[in-house]
């Protein structure tokens, strides 16, 4: 279910994933909205909220707002029976510094703390050639703020493509499983392995999945989000 190598094709998908080159600076204003409840799905036990914190494959570039991983994933929670909100907080084009830059703002400005955090980033990272050592002191930076507050995690993974070199792709590769293993936070190690070889399954950009692709990249998770959630209580 989880990595194979990437074909050069599919590599270009991975790279671009994430939204293109934006300005980084995100500004306070930029709150993140909450999905609408899924009213008409029977659930059970005490509200978990679900923070979805990453770049564009969280935002949902190209698709209708209940198409989005977050929006889909809160669904596909509920049909489970888990009263789950999922709080989309995605923002395409950023990379790892600006996700360390927002994160404990938009952590404020929760009403309620999260049960659980899933950070998903590193992809514009690898398209403007920042060094994995920075990305990984970004992480590192969120991470420890997550911790701080006693906010599990699930890290959602990315891996570098061939072209990059080989010892590009061999440290950038390594820093989310560092990382997990280094902070305890569970990880999905690369979370667009289910489709990023079927191209019918992204937009025409060639970069964004389809919400059938979402689709499935929530059918793959979704044992991965489960298990993350602490236990309630």
């Amino acid at each position: 279910m989880r990595l194979r190598h990437l074909s050069i094709t599919a590599a270009v998908l991975v790279l671009a994933a994430c939204g293109g080159a934006q300005d980084d600076t995100v500004p306070p204003e930029s709150a993140p909205s909450e999905a609408a409840p899924v009213a008409d799905i029977a659930v059970a036990g005490p509200e978990r909220r679900i923070l979805a914190f990453g770049d564009s494959l969280f935002a949902g570039y190209g698709l209708e707002e209940e198409e989005g991983y977050p929006e889909q994933l809160e669904d596909a929670l509920r049909q489970g029976g888990i009263n789950a909100r999922v709080i989309d907080a995605g923002v395409s084009g950023d990379t790892s510094a600006a996700g360390r830059q927002r994160l404990a703002f938009t952590l404020d400005a929760q009403d309620t703390k999260p049960d659980l955090v899933l950070l998903e980033l590193g992809g514009n990272d690898m398209l403007r050639g920042i060094q994995p050592e920075q990305t990984r002191a970004n992480f590192a930076a969120m991470l420890d703020e997550l911790q701080e507050r006693d906010i599990p995690v699930l890290l959602m993974g990315m891996r570098a493509p061939p072209n990059y070199g080989a010892e590009y792709q061999q440290r950038f590769d390594a820093l989310y499983g560092e990382l997990a293993r280094e902070y305890g936070a569970r990880l999905v190690p690369f979370w667009l392995e289910s489709i990023f070889e079927d191209p019918s399954l992204f937009l025409e950009d060639r970069i964004h999945p389809t919400a059938e692709g979402v689709g499935i990249l929530v059918g793959d998770t979704l044992d991965d989000v489960q298990q993350a959630l602490p236990a309630e209580g």
